[in-house]
């Protein structure tokens, strides 16, 4: 007898004890493990995390959590830009044992649509190219590559890819 196990994906909203610092640990080990981004590079989603914790407008910014099975697995934060009108899309991650499922897609679907809801006019992002799979979700969703920029942040030769797509 064959027993059918329903699996429970959800995203929600970054609002519990321990999810800021999960992003930063889970970003820190992923990164490390599949691409040997080191501890810049967690530094930097450290200081990113810590700002959006201590400092953000819940009214125009938001960050969501993906869960498979009720563990957290993904995120997404969304910022406010370089001016009033664009909002930033940030820290779009998701732990390889939830590939697959379109998480990643609900997570930036999420996102895009609070910055239609609140008013934003164009969202930007940046990303690095061996991001493959984020950046077939973004141009899937309408983003269009504006700029790239060689760099070796974090111990690897990087493009820096930067993005934008009117809301």
């Amino acid at each position: 007898m064959s027993v059918d196990r329903v699996v429970s994906m959800e995203i929600r909203q970054l609002d519990r004890p321990g999810d800021l610092g999960w992003v930063v640990q889970v970003h820190g080990e992923l990164y490390a493990e599949e691409y040997g981004w080191g501890m810049a590079y967690e530094a930097l989603i450290a200081q990113i995390v810590a700002d959006f914790g201590k400092d953000h407008d819940p009214a125009r910014e938001r960050a969501w959590i993906a869960e498979h099975d009720g563990e957290r697995v993904g995120s997404i934060f969304l910022v406010r830009g370089p001016d009033e009108g664009t909002a930033q899309l940030r820290l779009l991650l998701l732990h390889p044992s939830s590939r697959g499922h379109g998480l990643g897609a609900r997570l930036v679907d999420t996102c895009l649509a609070f910055a239609r809801e609140v008013g934003y006019k164009r969202m930007v992002l940046w990303t690095n190219d061996p991001l493959v799979a984020a950046r077939h979700i973004y141009l899937a969703r309408g983003f269009k590559l504006t700029s790239e920029e060689p760099h070796n942040l974090w111990g690897n030769e990087l493009l820096g890819q930067y993005y934008e797509l009117e809301l």
